[in-house]
């Protein structure tokens, strides 16, 4: 008998007033498939996968959510976290988020990636890592 502990990224969970929403920005985003699996639940994955295959973004509803702000401020929501996807052209990424819902955060910091909020205005970066993209080893394409 196998003891050894295994643990496996199963799904990274975004909170929302509205998950069904939320879930359909990122599933065009990202040309993933959606799972709407009740009206508090959401899911997005890699097309071709079978949900549960491969690690996938759920979304639940928090009626009680506030988008946070950014950069920082001092006794403002914070965010807790934020999402990164690489893309191979960082100008047409921007110009496809924005068709999708997403809007470019007033702030920036880098020429190599740009700081987006999604439609319930949490913050996620477009990163310019043609290298990755092309690579036989990145497999969430």
């Amino acid at each position: 008998m196998d003891d050894e502990l295994k643990i496996k990224m199963y799904s990274f969970t975004v909170d929302s007033k509205n998950p069904h929403e939320l879930a359909k920005f990122y599933a065009s985003l990202l040309k993933w498939e959606i799972m709407l699996l009740d009206e508090e639940w959401a899911c997005v994955y890699a097309p071709g996968t079978n949900q549960g295959t491969y690690p996938s973004i759920l979304f639940q509803q928090n009626p009680e959510y506030k988008p946070p702000v950014w950069p920082e401020e001092p006794e403002a929501q914070q965010q807790m976290a934020h999402i990164d996807f690489a893309v191979n052209d960082l100008e047409k990424a921007v110009q496809y988020a924005i068709h999708c819902g997403a809007t470019i955060a007033d702030k920036q910091f880098s020429n190599n990636w740009r700081v987006m909020f999604d439609p319930a205005g949490h913050p996620f970066c477009l990163c310019q890592m043609k290298s990755i993209i092309e690579s036989t080893h990145f497999a969430l394409l």
